[in-house]
């Protein structure tokens, strides 16, 4: 049995060997490139820098003062002879402590989160939002918040770090005294 083989053209047999060349310098330059030293890294100095101008800091009320707080508002409401819940959120909005009072209603632990929501949300106590309503009445339409008086921001320098939020009082007025007695117990404010 004779094999026939069929020849390649010069231009083939150039092709493949540039190509053949070429796979060989890829892994030869992928080797030393592996193998290469790391590249000095920046003085601390420049990496701070960049760092201070690229990273937004924020403050937060510990796990501890959160339930100060609400301890503080939650005695207030009780010495008044009312049964509320506090809720305290942080920066974010996300809660940090809640306490429900003896007594205090199944609605009022929502109403609590929501209230101090939406005074860290707005830097401002619910009782003036609710002003704002006039102006602007679709506010009320934004989720997880609530325009009723007892809710009070609680601030460092001027940026908000947390909220307080009260509900089960007879008014909001009430809930918004209980939760700056909150507020107060942390002489932040």
């Amino acid at each position: 049995m004779e094999t026939r083989r069929e020849k390649t053209s010069p231009r083939t047999r150039l092709l493949i060997g540039a190509l053949a060349a070429a796979a060989l310098s890829a892994g030869t330059f992928g080797a030393v490139s592996a193998t290469a030293s790391t590249p000095q890294q920046a003085p601390a100095a420049e990496t701070a820098e960049a760092a201070d101008r690229n990273v937004h800091r924020t403050r937060h009320l510990t796990v501890d003062a959160a339930t100060r707080a609400a301890q503080a508002a939650l005695k207030a409401a009780r010495q008044d002879g009312r049964q509320v819940t506090v809720a305290v959120v942080d920066r974010n909005g996300t809660t940090v402590a809640v306490l429900r009072g003896d007594g205090a209603g199944p609605q009022s632990y929502e109403s609590a989160e929501r209230k101090a929501y939406t005074a860290v949300s707005w830097n401002a106590p619910t009782s003036d939002l609710v002003k704002r309503l006039e102006a602007t009445p679709t506010l009320k339409d934004i989720p997880g918040t609530l325009f009723l008086g007892g809710g009070v921001p609680v601030a460092v320098d001027g940026a908000p770090v947390a909220g307080i939020g009260v509900a089960g009082a007879p008014s909001g007025a009430l809930d918004e005294e209980y939760a700056r007695a909150g507020a107060a117990a942390l002489g932040i404010r």
